[in-house]
């Protein structure tokens, strides 16, 4: 069947139905900030065709249906201008307190079930689901996160190389530690099996901070695995990652482990 195109409570959606869609359960997703970098171009990075449930593909703010003249450049801008409060900060919890009326919209526009759903995130789109398992609004299955930007600090590191030094004060050292997900494991633990993948070829702070949310976890008892791709770097689609395109190998491999998960 066809993607479904539409919005939900303002957010714009790419939704895959399975075979049989009446009364099936949702898998909810939110995109990179890499490529790809809109919920359609997700989608076509991993469609997850076996999930015998709606994979529903939500649109980070200001990507895809809601870039600024057409491009990402306001985006890029915002990190320049202040990577934490404007970048970092505005999209994860933007993202995060849109979840809720959103999901509320897509039970009114979809013939889903109403269980828990299943979440899952790449890169920053893997905060909003760490975000949103802290926040424990929303029951959840099962959760998986692609190459995610766990740590405020790690992702303000990476830009820097580009942008020079970000000026800290309390208040950023604060917000910082709000979207340190490894400092609130707690909070996360226990909330859903939790799966982590985690690219070969990704930046080495990610992956660092993948293996201490793992730790950390683990030492809450929490049911999490945490898993290697092979030769996977940070993107899971060529640039501009903008449109949807068809399916890299290593995005293949992304999928299938994606997929093997939410079936379990």
């Amino acid at each position: 069947m066809d993607p479904i195109t539409g919005t939900a409570a303002g957010v714009p959606f790419t939704a895959l139905p399975p075979a049989d869609p009446n009364g099936a359960r949702l898998l909810v997703g939110w995109h990179m900030l890499d490529a790809p970098r809109s919920n359609a171009a997700f989608a076509a990075a991993l469609p997850m065709h076996g999930i015998p449930a709606w994979r529903v593909y939500l649109g980070m703010p200001m990507c895809g249906a809601r870039m600024v003249d057409g491009t990402m450049a306001a985006v890029f801008a915002r990190a320049e201008q202040d990577a934490l409060r404007s970048y970092v900060a505005m999209m994860v919890d933007t993202a995060a307190d849109e979840f809720p009326p959103a999901l509320a919209a897509l039970r009114d526009q979809l013939p889903i079930g109403d269980g828990p759903v299943d979440l899952f995130g790449g890169s920053m789109g893997g905060a909003v689901t760490l975000m949103t398992l802290a926040r424990a609004e929303i029951p959840v299955r099962r959760a998986a996160l692609v190459n995610p930007a766990i740590r405020a600090r790690t992702v303000i590191a990476l830009i820097e190389e580009f942008t020079g030094p970000y000026p800290w004060d309390g208040e950023t050292e604060a917000l910082a530690d709000r979207l340190d997900f490894v400092a609130r494991a707690a909070e996360i633990a226990g909330r859903a099996p939790l799966l982590i993948l985690s690219g070969e070829l990704d930046e080495p702070g990610m992956r660092a901070d993948a293996q201490d949310l793992m730790s950390a976890l683990r030492t809450r008892d929490a049911t999490a695995e945490l898993t290697t791709v092979p030769e996977l770097a940070h993107p899971l689609a060529d640039e501009p990652g903008i449109e949807p395109a068809p399916q890299l190998p290593v995005a293949k491999s992304v999928d299938d482990l994606l997929t093997a998960w939410f079936t379990a």
